[in-house]
């Protein structure tokens, strides 16, 4: 099978590197930082970067015809688990809001950086797209 990466143009164009990579029809969703449109971090706080987090990575699966409740594996890395866990709820409900209440597998992972000095957090994925809804994008 060969891979094709997707590129949603809502997202800030990547360098070296891929939005998501599509093979078959089980798409490996790139880690996503709380990234905006210009380029910068959005504001505010771990609850306001998982948002906009999770929301680039949800983008990027609708770009190739997913939904949230395609999504088998979610990995988490913090800067800052306790923050993390402080606002628990608070990142539930914006889960539910953005994703529904179908939660794949699931892990949270510490790490000391990212990529970006002010990114508190980095998500990365894997969704298995039915074949019925599955959008392959232009190369």
């Amino acid at each position: 099978m060969t891979a094709v990466a997707v590129y949603p143009d809502a997202l800030p164009a990547p360098h070296g590197y891929s939005h998501g990579t599509l093979v078959g029809n089980t798409l490996h969703l790139g880690g996503q930082t709380a990234l905006d449109a210009d380029m910068k971090i959005v504001p505010g706080g771990i609850v306001e970067q998982f948002r906009q987090a999770f929301s680039n990575v949800l983008t990027t699966l609708r770009e190739a015809g997913g939904e949230p409740k395609d999504l088998v594996s979610v990995v988490i890395y913090l800067t800052d688990i306790p923050d993390y866990q402080a606002h628990g709820k608070e990142i539930g409900k914006v889960w539910r809001e953005l994703a529904g209440t179908v939660y794949p597998a699931m892990a949270g992972i510490g790490c000391t950086a990212l990529w970006q000095p002010e990114a508190m957090i980095e998500i990365l994925g894997v969704a298995v797209i039915p074949e019925h809804r599955l959008v392959i994008p232009r190369p």
